[in-house]
């Protein structure tokens, strides 16, 4: 037995707010049951015109109706309430109190205000609970069924069809709903799991006693936790993921947002379990997650399609839970995925929470990242999930440090308990026990066996060689068959000639092919001598030692018209290279080859990987794409397991891939990084003191820099564009980065110590305020990232970055230059930058420093002497 409540308007009610008026809404509650209208803005006179449904199972139950009036910052004032007891209406003729004017009460008997205005409701009873209206249904189901009816033939058959089984029970007044056609068999099986949901639940009468539409409009009516979330069929989302899957086109894996990692986590599930438990309509992980943290109202739309088909997005809204600063708010989360192939799913949230306060100005976004895992020992999958989150400022406001924090601390407290119902649905999985250290990936790790007989047949299977070897022994046997011709002509003994123009074309058809055939030859031979590679050859020394594993390659693009290649891949690394075996006949290779670097004092930047097409000589090779692996943008355990797409107009054409495994560790202890500032004391000539974690950790998360990298100094300087910029130059092992934060404009870059070509001094000028100038110039092609930092670009395409007014010019000038020289050049560049020094005095300006070189020092002789001794 279902309860009907038409909520019509309202006339008379009272000011509540200063400005003479009021924002009212209806909240109407049975039991545990409650919705709640639309909010109609300054209005004493509202008017609403909607209906819900509750379903009644205790007719002691008091039906009530409250008028509030919405505020932006405080609690909603209660206007005025009005309880109507079930057993009334129950009683009332034809279940009905028909549609009728009621005087709103106090919902406090001291309350000042007692004439709080009227509104007009229309209540009654629908006992035919037991039929359903399908009209929405299709064009053929326009009668109406009993639910036993409707599951049993829709199960029964593959498509709907007319239905012969019909009932005279309909709704007499209904409100409009938004009309959505549906097939059959779907919709029946909804109806089926509503009425079969043992908790309370409460649905919005529609145009067909149900509404197959989603969630209600955000203006509309909003429905409470207990009823059903999302009307849609898990099947629905299952072709929904394989839809995603076939309009994938490859794009990469959206990097973590900047505002931090808030969870970083394995578990023993697969991806597309773990993205079902997640984000599947039918999941309880959400209303799990729902009851722990309070939030309420929570209301599920359903996944659509958008851009013709190119994104999939949905709204969730709910009530969340207050908090000891704010209240309860409303929010709203559209959750769009930005990747899903069936082994990777990325999806963006963004929630915005109007009604706090500056929440128009402001959204958060978290960054959902499911991958696959490394595999455990015993074959089972797992999945790696990674949420990031950043905040995004519409507007420009003042508040928005300590907008950052609060959000940051609330998120941190939330994803605690995300973390701990997730770990109650998935196994959370230690990186100890998966395997994945580099031993074991490694050892797993055995390369192809290469017969040569065996790449031999490979090799020289192919249509030339085969009718070459036909045509020689079609020669030999005429040659055997035939008796020997006369010499005739310019012939003489010992030289035959052709004598006919077909003779002639036979002979260079011949010869062309025994040419190709020899160069098959001498190319299987000459890759045969490279059989080896560089596999297995185990580093040297203590320091950081660089590891990769080349495991296979995807979509190698071809070069020859014959659409044949033999690719090979070389990694270069601080001016070492390793290069790979040649496979034969190959599009996607499978290599699973091992290099070893040797130990390197200063961890490395960045790693050159080539891949080639064999052709000869390796200096006659052809690229076949290139990729570029840099450690100061990328999280070393992210590089474990990685697809690195090449470049190039070849490779990005065929959307060519590496698999490739990297492992950087130091073996030298912990350690390092003062033996490397005692190191760097010696070349500047001053005492650098060692940071505090804190402060390096500020300096990592302030250029998005990994652990390993640690601050070495930071000075105080301009940066000259077309305007001066004040800010702070940061120096580390293996960048040099500026950072400005100028009444809340920030600038930010930084570039690699590989990256610089040159570095001057320019002497003071007036320009520079009395100040002597550093020029850094950068390689052609390189610093991109910075190039809004740049103040000029030379005629060949070069940056260049001016830094002045340093408060200790000499110790900067020094500290640059030492890390410049350890890090980008050759002992020859280094002696003669030397020498260029020791020719030409650097411009000084008297400082006060602890420290003088001999540069620094000038004397005058004033007086002299010579004394004896003994």
């Amino acid at each position: 037995m279902r309860l009907l409540v038409r909520v019509i308007e309202a006339r008379n009610l009272p000011a509540m707010d200063l400005n003479g008026s009021s924002d009212p809404y209806v909240r109407v509650q049975l039991g545990k049951q409650k919705f709640k209208t639309k909010v109609v803005k300054k209005n004493l006179n509202p008017s609403w015109g909607e209906e819900f449904s509750f379903r009644v199972e205790d007719l002691n139950e008091e039906l009530i109706i409250c008028v509030l009036d919405e505020d932006k910052y405080f609690n909603d004032d209660t206007v005025g309430q009005l309880k109507v007891p079930v057993s009334l209406i129950f009683d009332a003729d034809n279940k009905s109190l028909g549609t009728a004017w009621y005087a709103l009460q106090p919902r406090n008997k001291k309350s000042k205000n007692k004439d709080c205005g009227e509104i007009l409701l229309g209540i009654r009873f629908s006992q035919n609970n037991s039929f359903v209206d399908l009209n929405n249904c299709g064009d053929h189901a326009s009668q109406l069924r009993t639910i036993a009816d409707v599951a049993t033939e829709a199960l029964s058959r593959s498509s709907g069809g007319p239905s012969n089984s019909s009932s005279s029970g309909r709704f007499e007044e209904v409100a409009p709903s938004k009309e959505k056609s549906g097939a059959q068999k779907k919709f029946a099986v909804r109806i089926v799991q509503m009425f079969n949901k043992n908790s309370d639940t409460a649905t919005p009468a529609g145009d067909g006693g149900f509404d197959n539409s989603g969630p209600p409009e955000i203006a509309g009516p909003e429905v409470c936790d207990d009823e059903l979330d999302d009307p849609s069929c898990p099947d629905d989302f299952v072709e929904i993921m394989r839809a995603m899957e076939s309009n994938d086109t490859g794009n990469e894996i959206p990097s973590n947002l900047p505002g931090g990692v808030l969870v970083d986590q394995l578990y023993m599930i697969v991806p597309q379990d773990l993205n079902s438990l997640l984000f599947s309509p039918d999941s309880s992980f959400p209303r799990s997650l729902a009851d722990l943290q309070g939030n309420t109202e929570q209301q599920f739309g359903p996944w659509k399609f958008e851009n013709g088909s190119e994104s999939l997005k949905r709204v969730v809204t709910y009530i969340k839970a207050a908090t000891k600063l704010i209240k309860a708010v409303k929010a709203t989360e559209e959750q769009t995925y930005v990747k899903a192939d069936g082994k990777v799913f990325a999806i963006l949230v963004s929630v915005s929470t109007p009604d706090v306060m500056y929440g128009s100005t402001f959204k958060t976004e978290l960054l959902y990242c499911i991958t696959a895992g490394p595999e455990l020992p015993l074959g089972e999958q797992t999945s790696h999930l990674v949420i990031s989150w950043r905040m995004n400022f519409l507007q420009s406001t003042m508040m928005k440090g300590m907008i950052e924090n609060g959000a940051k601390q609330g998120l941190k407290e939330s994803f605690e308990q995300f973390a701990s119902i997730l770990s109650q649905n998935a196994k959370p999985i230690d990186l100890k026990d998966t395997g994945s250290t580099k031993e074991q990936v490694l050892a797993s790790l055995q390369a192809e066996p290469q017969s040569d007989w065996k790449l031999a047949v490979q090799y020289f299977a192919n249509f030339t060689v085969v009718s070459t070897v036909f045509i020689a022994f079609y020669v030999l046997v005429h040659i055997w068959v035939c008796p020997s011709s006369p010499i005739q002509g310019l012939e003489f003994e010992g030289l035959d000639l052709p004598d006919s123009i077909g003779e002639l074309i036979v002979c260079g058809v011949l010869v062309l092919q025994c040419e190709r055939v020899l160069q098959l030859l001498s190319h299987f031979m000459q890759a045969r001598v490279h059989k080896g590679s560089d596999h297995g050859v185990k580093a040297q020394g203590d320091g950081w030692l660089l590891t990769v594993a080349l495991l296979e390659g995807s979509n190698l693009a071809a070069v020859d018209s014959s659409g044949f290649y033999d690719p090979y891949v070389v990694f270069t690394c601080n001016g070492k290279a390793r290069t790979s075996s040649i496979k034969f006949q190959k599009s996607d290779p499978l290599w699973n080859e091992i290099f070893e670097f040797d130990a390197m004092d200063e961890p490395p930047s960045v790693l050159d990987v080539e891949v080639y097409d064999f052709d000869g000589p390796f200096d006659d090779a052809t690229s076949l794409g290139h990729a570029e692996i840099n450690f100061v943008k990328s999280n070393v355990s992210d590089l474990a397991d990685v697809w690195v797409p090449l470049r190039g107009k070849l490779a990005q054409a065929c959307q060519s891939k590496l698999h490739l495994r990297i492992f950087l560790n130091d073996t030298r202890g912990s350690n390092v990084v003062q033996e490397y500032l005692n190191k760097m004391e010696k070349e500047v000539g001053k005492k650098i003191n060692l940071r505090s974690p804190q402060t390096n950790s500020a300096f990592q998360k302030l250029f998005g820099l990994p652990p390993e990298e640690f601050l070495i100094n930071d000075f105080t300087c301009h940066l000259k564009r077309k305007m001066l910029l004040q800010g702070r130059l940061f120096l580390s092992a293996r960048i040099i980065g500026f950072h400005s934060n100028l009444f809340g404009q920030k600038t930010k870059f930084f570039f690699l110590w590989e990256d610089i070509e040159d570095i001057q001094v320019y002497p003071p000028t007036l320009s520079s305020m009395g100040s002597p100038t550093i020029v850094v110039t950068l390689r052609l092609g390189r610093g991109m990232d910075a190039k809004h930092g740049a103040k000029t670009q030379d005629e060949e395409g070069r940056l260049r970055f001016h830094f002045q007014s340093f408060v200790s010019f000499n110790v900067a000038h020094r500290t640059i230059m030492a890390l410049w020289k350890a890090r980008s050049l050759t002992p020859e560049q280094k002696v003669q930058i030397v020498e260029e020094e020791s020719e030409a005095k650097i411009p000084q300006n008297e400082e006060s420093e602890p420290f003088l070189g001999l540069e620094d020092v000038n004397l005058s002789e004033v007086y002299s002497s010579g004394v004896s001794a003994p």
